[in-house]
């Protein structure tokens, strides 16, 4: 198995992992509160959790895809990975804090010059990939 490909299928298995775990922390919470809702980052933390997990299986089929060396895919499926890694772990965070407030609200790194990285490496990582498998299928 391609070192890319093994790596977005490790990535996939934990962070689906981590979202069931969350769920059950969501569950409890929305147990325990008296509008039955919980708090707005475990949601997220969950929902993120979930949804990057199978964002992990759209970057394995590329990268199983990609012709480029696998030194190229590896970090083209790296640079997603570990900003969904980032995201989730500030989501966890944010809801251990039980944080309410929107963290937007606030201007600083994370929420500037942060969201850029997180925006470029994501987009620019799948790019790579999507590139590679244009070049395989229509030329």
């Amino acid at each position: 198995m391609k070192a890319s490909v093994l790596l977005a299928t490790a990535a996939c298995g934990i962070f689906f992992l981590t979202a069931l775990l969350l769920g059950v922390w969501k569950w409890r919470a929305m147990l325990r509160a008296p509008d039955h809702l919980a708090p707005h980052y475990v949601d997220t933390a969950h929902r993120a959790a979930l949804l990057y997990s199978f964002a992990c299986l759209v970057l394995v089929h590329f990268a199983g895809l990609s012709p480029f060396a696998e030194a190229v895919n590896v970090t083209a499926v790296s640079l997603p990975l570990l900003f969904f890694a980032v995201a989730i772990a500030t989501y966890i965070q944010l809801g251990w804090l039980d944080t309410t407030d929107n963290v937007f609200e606030q201007r600083n790194f994370a929420t500037t010059t942060g969201m850029v990285l997180l925006a470029a490496a994501e987009i620019g990582g799948f790019a790579v990939l999507l590139a590679g498998f244009a070049l395989t299928q229509f030329s």
